[in-house]
């Protein structure tokens, strides 16, 4: 009991993050190397093809050169399209399983991305490094706390008049819940559902928004597009 006693103590603002962490956070990376390890699951995004959107950005001239990071990038499908495309490419996510898989395919394919197992937290960049920031599916699943942190670390990376776009559940595809009903039950509920307003609130704090939209259903095998999120595109306010 002492133990317990004198290591749980609260000095900082740090420390109530990390004890919000430990509530949230403790199983999250063995539920996400589970998740991907199996490979039968019926689930869309496994599949090796890009998002909607973000072939648009190319199509559309938004997307041309540069570096991009690809947030929560799982087996890799965008950050291999992106790379496709031209863009020096790094991708991160927090799960061995997903980081092996995306270097196997992005190998089989003879593609060059730099894929690396860490949360966003924790990983390291020179300031404004970024021309493109991605994130397909991550932002609901971040803890209303760490959001601030976050989209801060965003910016800090990416280079001015630089893009970032995201993709995340709408209150079609996730949980509609509040970010107070996210302590009150101790869960995320799968990822939170964003109305536009709540998106909008968080989003325009540190971005221009250029385009809000929803997500095009996609019937195209070839491409990734579920009418059950949001479709983001902003760029970094000077």
């Amino acid at each position: 009991m002492d133990d317990k006693i004198n290591s749980e103590i609260i000095k900082t603002e740090d420390d109530v993050f990390l004890m919000l962490d430990e509530f949230l956070e403790k199983r999250d990376n063995e539920w996400w190397n589970k998740f991907y390890s199996n490979k039968e699951k019926a689930v869309p995004f496994f599949k090796n093809i890009p998002d909607e959107n973000l072939i648009t950005y190319f199509d559309r001239g938004i997307l041309k050169e540069g570096k991009a990071l690809d947030i929560g990038c799982g087996k890799g499908r965008n950050s291999i399209y992106i790379a496709k495309k031209g863009l020096e490419v790094c991708g991160v996510d927090f799960s061995e399983t997903s980081i092996e898989m995306a270097n196997k395919i992005a190998t089989e394919q003879g593609i060059k991305v730099k894929f690396s197992c860490q949360s966003i937290f924790d990983f390291q960049s020179e300031k404004e490094n970024y021309d493109f920031i991605y994130d397909s599916g991550c932002f609901h699943h971040i803890k209303p706390h760490r959001r601030e942190q976050y989209l801060s670390t965003i910016l800090k990376y990416l280079k001015p008049n630089g893009y970032f776009a995201m993709i995340c559940f709408n209150l079609k595809g996730g949980a509609n819940i509040s970010d107070y009903d996210v302590y009150k039950d101790n869960s995320m509920h799968g990822g939170i559902g964003f109305s536009d307003y709540k998106l909008k609130i968080i989003l325009e704090s540190y971005f221009e928004i250029v385009e809000f939209r929803e997500m095009i259903e996609s019937d195209n095998e070839e491409v990734f597009g579920k009418s059950s999120l949001w479709s983001v595109l902003m760029r970094k306010k000077n």
